[in-house]
């Protein structure tokens, strides 16, 4: 569907063929016709679906018919991190750039100065405000916000902010907020937190859900069948001849995290750990040491999976089997981007074999079981209840490159043609 399809004002159209938009994307085309007429909406879509324009177009086209108050707040963004913040006001510029809309962004570690300028903007009733929780309860506690002719709430990776401990952040905000509001709420994957907090600020919700993509096919999936006390064994004999090198390892909870991260570094690795106990600051530190390559392992929940943009990911490990096909396929979305290769694997405890299973029935196929190292003694047979998936047994033992998260040289065919950036 083309964007001209939809009920949009010309303002909207101008800016989205000034930016060279022209077609909309699946998420796009299904929410903004809801937004459109007024309708309160829940969109479960993966990062780089096109969400960010899903809400902020129609937002704009209502705000720019003129029947909203003048020096007011009028819609509310309400985002997880810095970084998404940031790209959301990008766009923000960019779409609004046809009409005369103000926003401001406002998030934390930054300095006075910044402050200074987030409260100005707040003060004078800046049409969208875009923030991360806690830095907007920090100006809401200052007593100068008025919140009181919001017409759009909207959350942005819902699922993320709550990983993070946001959630009573999230009720703190909803009290200052009118009751007649619409009310927008984005998010990768549902799970039952996820929609208790629909129930709660919501009012007959649309929902607009899309398919979960399959992951990227030049990703090597493997997994090894194992007993819980194998698994740092097997990271062990991984990077027992090599240093790892850009790996990322996922856990279920932040206290596996930290139990995973002492113990690897037991072990003499350079390894790093990201999770909801630690502020803005420090996650930050961490990433940037990451990126750097100061830190070569990095130890994490799954607030790490999405939103922030990591390059050249040699390896992923699931420490755990993730909750849901969902969860998998943004974890290991981490590797094998920009053209580089990358490869991904599990570690199935017996208790986890029938959550394995489901991901293999939702990817149509087996993945390749690498045997536990000899030393580690026996590993248990890989017996799940659920049915067989379609599709053939993928073996990974014929690629010609380790999964230790370092490269052997091989031949690279060409690489494929970038696809169109979405909105």
């Amino acid at each position: 569907m083309q964007f001209s399809e939809l009920n949009l004002e010309d303002s909207v159209l101008d800016a989205l063929d000034a930016m060279n938009f022209r077609e909309c994307t699946p998420v796009q085309e299904h929410t903004i016709p809801v937004i459109l007429e007024g309708k309160d909406l829940i969109g479960v879509a993966q990062t780089g679906t096109g969400k960010t324009a899903a809400y902020l177009l129609p937002v704009l086209n209502q705000l720019s018919k003129g029947n909203y108050p003048e020096d007011a707040i009028n819609c509310i963004i309400m985002a997880p991190t810095r970084e998404l913040a940031m790209q959301i006001d990008q766009q923000m510029e960019g779409f609004s750039y046809f009409m005369p809309a103000s926003s401001v962004a406002v998030y934390g570690g930054n300095d006075g100065i910044r402050f200074e300028q987030e409260k100005k903007g707040l003060t004078l009733g800046a049409d969208v405000v875009i923030a991360t929780p806690g830095r907007l309860i920090s100006h809401l506690s200052l007593g100068y916000v008025d919140l009181s002719k919001v017409s759009f709430f909207i959350l942005d990776e819902a699922d993320r902010m709550l990983d993070m401990g946001f959630a009573e952040d999230i009720m703190q905000i909803v009290k200052y907020l009118p009751k007649e509001r619409q009310t927008i709420m984005f998010s990768a994957t549902m799970p039952t937190k996820i929609q208790q907090l629909a129930k709660t600020i919501l009012t007959n919700p649309v929902e607009v859900k899309l398919a979960v993509s399959k992951p990227a096919e030049k990703i090597i999936q493997a997994a090894y069948i194992c007993y819980e006390a194998q698994k740092l064994g097997i990271i062990e004999s991984l990077f027992k001849e090599q240093q790892p090198e850009r790996v990322i390892i996922f856990a279920s909870s932040k206290i596996k995290v930290k139990e995973v991260t002492k113990a690897l570094k037991r072990l003499k690795l350079n390894v790093g750990e990201m999770h909801s106990d630690l502020d803005q600051s420090q996650r930050e530190a961490i990433m940037h040491e990451f990126r750097n390559g100061r830190i070569n392992m990095l130890v994490a929940t799954d607030i790490v999976a999405r939103g922030i943009d990591i390059d050249d990911i040699r390896l992923v490990i699931n420490y755990d089997v993730p909750h849901d096909s969902e969860d998998y396929v943004h974890r290991i979305g981490r590797t094998a981007r920009a053209n580089n290769d990358g490869c991904a694997i599990t570690f199935v405890s017996e208790t986890e074999q029938n959550k394995f299973k489901q991901i293999e029935n939702f990817l149509e196929k087996e993945i390749y079981k690498i045997p536990v190292p000899e030393e580690l003694g026996e590993a248990p047979a890989y017996n799940p209840r659920s049915a067989k998936p379609k599709g053939n047994s993928q073996s990974a033992s014929g690629k010609k490159r380790s999964c230790n998260g370092n490269r052997r040289r091989k031949k690279k065919s060409a690489p494929a043609s970038p696809s169109p950036a979405k909105a």
